[in-house]
């Protein structure tokens, strides 16, 4: 398939840093929401992405004008029956990406290829709400997406070969690195990952250690550039725990059972960056 057309589904931190690398790497791209405060939120930040690029002297003023002249944005799910590929970037619940895949499969021309950015939910169920379950895969970009190189490239029990070689090529178009991946509950990265951080809460949780300290062990003793608990926080609390609960509602396996003290952070508001506040305090949301 010549893909020359891509739509985003969801214009928060993944989506609009999606967009952001599609429309980089020469695309047309639409990018919605459910609402204009959303999409001009997910704008925003794009935006300030850029400026931040453009500051480091890796892309010019033209590379900006020319990024932002490739993106529009729209607040309804019909604006992709043009597009060659869409990319759902929704929160991540079960229930909420079914709904939207069936939407899509009714609204997307019969040749488009259906992508979801889970990073952990079954890609054979959500194949199994569309009558095109061959045309559905899984991209699972990393956050933060402009900068973060990987991208899991998930084959659902269904996903015809044309579909993930379409897939791939452009992933590798986009100056991404695919890699591919069978379903399983949290594929490979978050099944990985996870469990380490959740292993940070609980250290945390039981007073082994005040956070920066926990953080401190992992960056000085593993060489790990960023502590769990900051990458929890980056990462969003809330996808942590949804990650978690779909590693162990998956394998029914007690070391992926979730730390109390998640749930705790999330029933308060306290997501991480996104809130301004989650394990660590933050100046600015």
């Amino acid at each position: 398939m010549d893909v020359k057309k891509i739509a985003v589904i969801g214009a928060g931190t993944m989506g609009n840093g999606i967009a952001q690398v599609f429309a980089a790497g020469g695309f047309d791209v639409v990018m919605t929401d459910i609402d204009d405060a959303a999409v001009q939120r997910g704008m925003n930040s794009l935006t300030k992405s850029l400026d931040r690029l453009l500051a480091k002297q890796k892309i010019s003023g033209s590379d900006k004008s020319a990024i932002l002249g490739r993106i529009r944005t729209a607040t309804r799910l019909d604006v992709v029956a043009d597009c060659d590929v869409v990319v759902e970037a929704a929160t991540e619940s079960v229930e909420l990406k079914l709904k939207i895949f069936a939407d899509l499969d009714r609204l997307a021309k019969p040749a488009a290829i259906l992508a979801s950015n889970t990073s952990s939910i079954s890609l054979t169920r959500i194949a199994g709400a569309t009558k095109r379950p061959s045309q559905v895969i899984g991209m699972h970009f990393f956050n933060p997406v402009p900068v973060m190189q990987l991208v899991e490239v998930i084959r659902a029990l269904q996903t015809a070969d044309a579909t993930f070689e379409t897939v791939r090529t452009l992933t590798q178009k986009v100056g991404k690195s695919p890699v591919e991946v069978k379903n399983s509950p949290g594929f490979v990265a978050n099944r990985i990952l996870l469990p380490m951080l959740n292993e940070a809460v609980y250290c945390l949780h039981e007073s082994l250690a005040k956070p920066e300290d926990i953080d401190t062990v992992m960056k000085l003793g593993m060489a790990h550039p960023m502590g769990p608990l900051a990458l929890a926080d980056l990462i969003g609390l809330d996808t942590c725990l949804s990650v978690l609960e779909v590693l162990y509602d998956g394998f029914k396996d007690s070391k992926y059972r979730p730390c109390p003290l998640w749930r705790e952070k999330v029933d308060a508001g306290q997501l991480g960056r996104k809130t301004g506040r989650g394990f660590f305090t933050y100046a600015s949301r």
